[in-house]
């Protein structure tokens, strides 16, 4: 069993939520946040489209403690922007933005706030 790496009062996971674009753009954002931190999602984890006419979501939790080193191979590049829904405690969203910041142009679109939670979404957009 894998053990997790906390620390006190600082959860640590991010879970991401990308909707309405390309499952080409999910899967680079996605396997550019897997190369910087570690995830429930593995390489053979493609987007796929699951229905004509409802939009798919994708999900994914990303273990913010667990960076991986000289992970950022430069910049993603998009085949349009993409907006995404992270959630997680206030370190870990902290954490996750600030990586954000280095693959991509981030929007903010909104930022939700709770007591043990912060909620963010965003729109990214090649740099």
């Amino acid at each position: 069993m894998d053990s997790v790496h906390t620390v006190p009062g600082h959860p640590e996971s991010v879970s991401v939520e990308i909707s309405g674009c390309s499952k080409e753009d999910a899967r680079i954002v996605f396997d550019t946040l897997c190369a910087c931190y570690g995830s429930d999602r593995h390489a053979d984890d493609v987007p796929q489209d699951q229905h004509d006419t409802r939009p798919t979501v994708w999900l994914g939790t990303f273990d913010v403690a667990d960076a991986h080193e000289g992970a950022s191979g430069g910049p993603a590049r998009l085949g349009a922007s993409v907006e995404a829904d992270a959630q997680g405690g206030y370190w870990a969203i902290e954490q996750f933005r600030t990586t954000l910041d280095s693959l991509f142009i981030v929007h903010d679109l909104a930022v939700t706030s709770g007591d043990q939670e912060r909620e963010l979404h965003v729109r990214l957009e090649n740099r």
